[in-house]
């Protein structure tokens, strides 16, 4: 009878491992699943048998042969008796138990309402058994595979909830300041909510930068200490410069320039001595 077991794994036929990096649970596709059939769970998965809605079992690594009520329908009499069908049916959900990368990007509003982007990386996993039942409960699986593209739809309303509490609150060119309470506030309401799937947060990773390139420019040159109206006429300074206008000197320290008499235009930027000019 061992030649008609069938081998339950993540591996197809030429080795290829179905749950990659990307893939946080495997649903396998064969309904076809028999008492005595050989269920493979490699080092960095759970598996969890279900049969017609109820959980049977949760397996760590190892490999274990499925003992199901139909023992005495095995093989071509069960096929012909049932025509085709058990008459319990069973199916196999793959748990990854590695760390996986979860990534949110979004859009947040500064006190005086600037659109910031931010970008959020977590590293995320299934410690226990335990928890690789809640993912299954509680974790709907559509097709044949949960991907983290999918956890991630679920995340991103607490992340984006949790970035906004204070990004909101703060002005523009502070907020850099305020990345390590962004980061604790979105571990805590970003655990407590992926706890419910079974998922353990280990790190976070966030990002909080202006969507506008204007607006990165005069935050950098705030930074070398210039009031906000220097850091204005720098930055249109600089686009002068890079189109060849030869005032551009004259907007960086705010002072006019004189049209056909480059002394007096020197003189306005105090540059020049007192005495006329050489003849």
């Amino acid at each position: 009878m061992a030649g008609i077991r069938q081998v339950i794994s993540t591996l197809t036929q030429d080795g290829k491992e179905l749950l990659g990096p990307d893939v946080l649970a495997y649903h396998y596709p064969d309904n076809s699943i028999v008492n005595g059939s050989l269920l493979t769970v490699e080092s960095n998965h759970f598996a969890v048998l279900k049969s017609r809605g109820a959980i049977m079992d949760v397996y760590d690594t190892g490999q274990y042969t499925i003992n199901t009520p139909d023992r005495a329908l095995i093989g071509t009499f069960q096929q012909a008796f049932f025509g085709g069908n058990s008459p319990w049916q069973y199916e196999v959900i793959y748990i990854n138990r590695a760390k996986l990368i979860l990534e949110v990007a979004g859009i947040a509003y500064s006190r005086e309402m600037a659109e910031m982007g931010y970008h959020v990386s977590c590293y995320v996993h299934v410690d226990t058994k335990d928890d690789a039942l809640k993912l299954v409960q509680h974790m709907p699986i559509a097709g044949h595979h949960v991907t983290m593209k999918e956890v991630n739809a679920y995340a991103g309303p607490v992340i984006e909830q949790s970035i906004n509490k204070i990004v909101q609150l703060t002005q523009l060119e502070r907020v850099n300041e305020k990345m390590p309470d962004i980061i604790e506030l979105v571990k805590d309401h970003l655990q407590a909510f992926l706890s419910v799937y079974g998922l353990t947060l280990n790190d976070v990773k966030a990002l909080v930068f202006p969507k506008d390139d204007r607006m990165k420019e005069l935050i950098a040159l705030r930074a070398f200490g210039l009031s906000e109206l220097d850091a204005v006429r720098y930055y249109t300074a600089m686009l002068m410069a890079q189109r060849g206008i030869v005032s551009a000197p004259n907007m960086a320290v705010g002072k006019p320039y004189y049209v056909g008499n480059p002394l007096m235009s020197l003189d306005a930027m105090g540059e020049t001595s007192t005495n006329g000019p050489t003849k």
